[in-house]
């Protein structure tokens, strides 16, 4: 257990920060300083004192991300309840079964959200209210909640009668072993668990990030990956504010052309990113000018070649704004293609490694010390790691991690919890990987969607897919397992048909030559005897892994 408290961080950080920009809607305009936030976060304690919430009891929020969303979740900890964050992409059902599971007792959504939840199906809530303005939107019996929110200023002056000051920004202690977040993951299995993360955890997290300058002072964040995520919530969130970082909320993850607009306009000094949306920038905006006559031939002369490298390597820094120190990339598998090429140029990015029951980080290198195809090094004095291997250097086994970032376990499913946490606190992945004296790991794929090839070898689809889907006119690509072959069902990039002038219907000869291409560069055991087109895009999880159970039929 750590010593350091991430209330106490919060309280620090607001207080010595009191001046400086916090939150802004980067669509709205709006910006809470880190004072305002306080403020803001002081009524909503008077609100929550009025619904009778205790500390340890559940607090719903789901919308897209926005100030008062982060609002609402500091909030949330700082007065010792619980926050159940749910994913935007949760259909309604999945809604009322995490409020109703959680037990949560009030409700903070987006307006469009609320429309969609049905407050006959949430008996256990109290009250719901507005991301917008925090107005009441419902409330389980009477008007009293709804009138005392109305009059929330003039309670807030009452309270307060010599006025908010820094010394107001005091928080009851939450010692590190309670709980604090309740985050239900959909996973690749369509069965959603309550992760149970403590107050140490998330501090662990945002120590480490701190004792990196991963974020600091003054630094900028550009959040557009979803905050109800693990990833996307410590380290476009929780972390800065922490350290003191002006957060400018994007929403909902948007096209990239807006993204790299935003990039432009905010000049964030570090990027978290998805590798799905440095992967469709590369492909949209570098590789047509690298398929060209000229830039192909001169990629192939010395000293051409570097200068070349040079200008792509600038513009893509430029695309990202130009103040930023490293992109981490992190959430699902990095394609190889576009990693190697990144190298290449001496772009600076990194590949992290965690998951949402470490909330989330297990590993982690400075772009600058990162060693290409890994997922960084296991986090020193917080976290160990070994592979289930006889040769863990070489022979891929299940990575095994233990350490201050470890979950409790899934809330009310101790049978959950037992087969992915053993006796002496090992935490089961799930996925397989191999590991370097140094701690560095590398991940080879899932243990659920590792196959079995003809002679016993260990097949991983992921390798096989991020081939294939650096072929031409191939988006996305899932290698299944169709009466003991292998076959890919691909969805194809329309746009790059169109742009090379290939007709539709011709595509299913483009895949022809795809499918000789990829058996020439896979290993014997891997080569795949169909090509499949898809007709629609692969369905996905909240952090953009493709849904393989629907498909493994």
């Amino acid at each position: 257990m750590l010593t350091e408290n991430l209330i106490k961080i919060y309280e620090k950080s607001f207080r010595e920060n009191r001046e400086l920009p916090a939150l802004t809607d980067y669509f709205k305009k709006e910006t809470f300083s880190y004072f305002e936030m306080a403020k803001e976060i002081a009524k909503l304690h008077l609100l929550f004192a009025e619904c009778k919430i205790k500390p340890g009891d559940r607090i719903a929020l789901i919308g897209r991300n926005n100030p008062r969303w982060c609002i609402c979740y500091l909030a949330t900890i700082t007065y010792g309840a619980v926050i159940v964050p749910i994913l935007q992409d949760f259909n309604p059902n999945d809604v009322h079964h995490i409020i109703n599971h959680s037990g949560s007792q009030l409700v903070f959504a987006g307006d469009t959200y609320w429309d969609a939840i049905d407050e006959d199906s949430i008996e256990n809530v109290t009250a719901a209210f507005s991301l917008t303005d925090f107005r009441c939107l419902f409330e389980r019996r009477g008007r009293s909640i709804t009138r005392f929110q109305r009059e929330i200023n003039r309670h807030y002056r009452a309270h307060y009668r010599r006025g908010f000051t820094e010394k107001s920004i005091k928080y009851r202690e939450v010692p590190n072993d309670r709980l604090a977040l309740l985050n239900y993951t959909s996973g690749t299995t369509g069965f959603s668990k309550g992760v149970m993360l403590s107050i140490n955890n998330l501090t662990s997290n945002v120590v480490f990030g701190i004792s990196q300058d991963i974020h600091y002072r003054g630094s900028r964040a550009l959040s557009f990956l979803p905050l109800a995520h693990a990833y996307g919530c410590m380290f476009d969130f929780l972390l800065p504010i922490a350290s003191g970082s002006h957060i400018t909320l994007l929403g909902k993850i948007p096209s990239p052309k807006i993204i790299v607009e935003a990039m432009e306009e905010v000049r964030p000094t570090l990027v978290c990113s998805v590798p799905l949306v440095i992967e469709k920038i590369y492909k949209k905006q570098i590789q047509p000018k690298l398929e060209k006559g000229v830039v192909r031939f001169a990629m192939k002369v010395p000293g051409v070649d570097a200068t070349i490298r040079s200008a792509i390597r600038k513009k893509l820094v430029d695309a990202f704004g130009g103040a930023f120190n490293q992109v981490i990339v992190g959430g699902a598998p990095f394609n190889r293609e576009v990693e190697e090429f990144l190298m290449k140029i001496k772009f600076p990015v990194t590949v992290g490694y965690g998951m949402t029951e470490c909330a989330p980080l297990i590993s982690y290198t400075h772009a600058s010390r990162y060693k290409p195809t890994s997922c960084g090094r296991v986090l020193p004095g917080l976290m160990e790691a070994r592979i289930d291997s006889p040769d863990p250097e070489h022979t891929p086994g299940e990575i095994i991690v233990r350490g201050e970032h470890v979950m409790m376990g899934y809330y009310k499913n101790p049978e959950a919890t037992a087969e992915v946490l053993d006796a002496d606190g090992w935490l089961h992945t799930g996925d397989m990987g191999t590991m370097d004296p140094d701690g560095t790991l590398y991940i080879r794929g899932r243990c659920k969607t590792m196959l079995l090839g003809p002679n016993g070898q260990n097949i991983y689809p992921e390798e096989i897919e991020a081939k294939l889907n650096n072929l031409h006119c191939v988006l996305e690509s899932l290698i299944v397992e169709r009466d003991g072959r292998l076959v890919a069902l691909v969805y194809p990039d329309m746009d790059q048909a169109d742009a090379c002038g290939c007709p539709h219907e011709d595509l299913s000869k483009i895949m022809a030559q795809n499918l000789e291409e990829l058996n020439r560069i896979v290993a014997p055991y891997e080569q795949v005897s169909a090509i499949v087109l898809y007709p629609n895009e692969f369905e996905k999880t909240p952090k953009k892994s493709i849904k393989r159970y629907l498909y493994n039929v």
